[in-house]
């Protein structure tokens, strides 16, 4: 454990870098408060293009070595129906490899993925990425066949910025409802 006085030190230096950049407001005597990051639309669009082509990868073209581009070393991917499903972005890589070779051999179906496109959410996190949160609906894929809705879903997914490349590092998938 970090000695006491070292952490007031390290916390007194942030507290200092964020009042240097105008960050901490000193809403009453005493009371200094710090804002949350304000999200641009940059930082919005480029969420939603990492969106885009993770679940391109995932549901479209089943592209195994884009995905793990995609994805941190520790991914974590929590799903209401199934649990903590993967603890590495490995894990999930292979967890996405095995449902297309599924799909190939006509052992599970073929599906696409659509995006509530009002429903996301974008929400800086400070020196690491963003938070995205959202709406989706799945459909059963069918040659020659309407596409037929399955299951609608929400979610909350982080996203970390290395270098300018988003990648994905926690998801949360939750209340999905079957359709009628």
């Amino acid at each position: 454990m970090k000695h006491p006085l070292v952490l007031a030190i390290a916390l007194a230096a942030s507290q200092s870098a964020f009042a240097a950049e105008g960050g901490v407001r000193e809403v009453a005597p005493g009371i200094r408060l710090t804002p949350g990051p304000t999200v641009s639309q940059a930082m919005i669009d480029e969420v939603t293009r990492a969106d885009k082509a993770l679940f391109a990868a995932v549901f479209d073209t089943c592209d195994i070595d884009a995905l793990a581009g995609m994805v941190t070393d520790d991914m974590e991917f929590f799903h209401d129906k199934g649990g903590l499903t993967s603890t590495t972005g490995a894990a999930f890589v292979d967890s996405i490899r095995g449902k297309c070779a599924r799909q190939q051999t006509g052992e599970d179906f073929m599906s696409r993925r659509e995006l509530v496109e009002d429903s996301v959410r974008v929400y800086p996190i400070n020196n690491y990425g963003a938070i995205e949160v959202g709406e989706h609906r799945f459909y059963a894929v069918v040659e020659g066949q309407p596409d037929r809705l399955t299951e609608t879903a929400k979610f909350t997914q982080v996203w970390k910025n290395e270098d300018g490349t988003w990648r994905l590092a926690r998801v949360l998938s939750y209340d999905h409802v079957l359709a009628d």
